[in-house]
């Protein structure tokens, strides 16, 4: 049998397991810095080295992008989040330093590098790639998601790639666990969209798909809630400013960019910092505007977003935590308690609730047919999260593994089962 790869390409991490010869996966392991991680970051950067023949474009994906981009801010450009664009006929092309690149080339890049670093090569493998049941984007055209990552895995030499929901990929690691026949629900959390599947395990049988739901709300949207509550006041959000005799507020665009750190990094041109002096030197509370401009110049986004992952990944095992920036007249010092912070994620899990709900129309079962519940990703993490699933299927159907890995591993597994039909019927993956 061909070798099998299974590849979950993700907005903020990505992770490739291989099948072995006894049915078990190996993830690929990924060295950044002391650490040894199972994940990727989904990132490139680009920046020109100039030499005798002019500007030559240079890049690197995952942590080393993360490094390039840190070392020289301001002569490289840092791509992020590019999966989130896949279903938006609005992005076809953007030019890097002059030369144009289309997103299928700009995901194609990464998934080379990517495996290069994985110490995967994938002539001849049989490949599996998984994909969201709703691509990211309040227009998205899902069809044109699947069209454009098939055809990103073409240009980065995978033409004959499978395409596998990534919650179904998951619902296969868990059925291993099964012994009996079971309706299992799979939530899948991402960076970027959450997504919810009910597949129907039978022993002897294999795994078949009864419906699928998904929603473009996962961990990003939850460290902006953070950002949004607690930063952005301190940097000027909600304040006034004067002209004339007459007071205006702070305008409230300045802290859009703030939905992603990189996007920062579009305020740093001289008409927008000027705009932002401008109203600094006319508002009530001066400094913090000052402030802003200084997180915007000295390209602190991603030193700001480390710093409010961390709060999150706290409150997921203690009811508070301390949040603390500190750079030059920035001091940004604040408790964050756990009740404040599901309060703001309120209405992102009524969310999650409501696609449940779909999901569960869409299988033509009501949530007391579900059997097991395993969620995965890491914003399964989430206390309240978790809780929604608790109360409505109840603790003992409750289980989470491989937050991070289960996803890959799957899709591995799915390639097996569509390689021996005779021994498993092919899951109906809708792709």
């Amino acid at each position: 049998m061909k070798p099998v790869i299974g590849i979950d390409f993700g907005t903020t991490n990505s992770v490739v397991a291989r099948l072995n010869a006894d049915g078990s996966s190996t993830i690929a392991r990924f060295t950044t810095g002391d650490a040894v991680q199972d994940v990727f970051r989904s990132v490139l950067c680009f920046w020109t080295e100039h030499v005798r023949s002019g500007g030559r474009l240079s890049h690197a994906a995952g942590p080393a992008a993360i490094e390039a981009y840190i070392d020289d801010p301001l002569d490289s450009r840092l791509m992020m989040s590019l999966k989130t664009y896949l279903a938006q006929a609005s992005f076809s092309e953007t030019r890097v330093f002059g030369r144009p690149f289309t997103l299928e080339r700009l995901i194609a890049l990464f998934l080379r590098e990517f495996l290069a670093a994985a110490g995967i090569d994938p002539t001849g493998a049989r490949i599996v790639a998984g994909h969201p049941v709703r691509f990211a984007g309040e227009f998205a055209n899902d069809e044109l998601g699947v069209r454009r990552l098939r055809a990103a895995y073409a240009e980065a030499g995978m033409p004959d790639v499978e395409l596998a929901l990534e919650p179904e990929g998951a619902g296969y690691r868990f059925a291993r666990t099964l012994t009996t026949a079971a309706n299992v629900l799979i939530g899948d959390f991402g960076g970027g969209t959450s997504d919810f599947s009910v597949l129907r395990f039978t022993p002897g049988a294999g795994v078949a798909a009864l419906g699928h739901a998904g929603i473009g709300v996962a961990g990003d949207v939850f460290d902006y809630r953070i950002i949004d509550r607690v930063i952005s006041p301190l940097l000027g959000k909600g304040g006034i400013y004067r002209i004339m005799g007459k007071e205006l507020p702070v305008p409230p665009e300045y802290f859009i960019q703030f939905a992603r750190w990189h996007r920062l990094s579009l305020m740093r041109n001289p008409k927008t910092l000027r705009e932002i002096g401008e109203v600094a030197n006319a508002a009530a509370e001066p400094q913090r505007l000052r402030n802003l401009i200084t997180l915007i110049e000295d390209e602190l986004g991603y030193r700001l977003y480390q710093a409010v992952s961390a709060v999150k990944a706290a409150l997921s095992h203690q009811d508070s935590a301390e949040l603390h920036f500190h750079h030059k007249t920035i001091a940004i010092d604040a408790t964050v308690t756990r009740t404040d912070f599901e309060s703001w994620i309120a209405e992102d899990i009524a969310r999650f609730a409501a696609t449940v709900d779909r999901a569960l129309a869409a299988a033509n079962l009501p949530a007391s047919a579900i059997d097991h519940v395993f969620l995965t990703g890491g914003t399964s993490f989430v206390p309240a999260v978790r809780r929604l699933f608790e109360d409505r299927f109840g603790p003992a159907k409750v289980t989470a593994g491989g937050e991070f890995v289960s996803v890959a591993e799957g899709l591995a597994l799915i390639g097996r089962d569509r390689a021996m039909p005779e021994q498993m019927p092919r899951a109906q993956a809708g792709a």
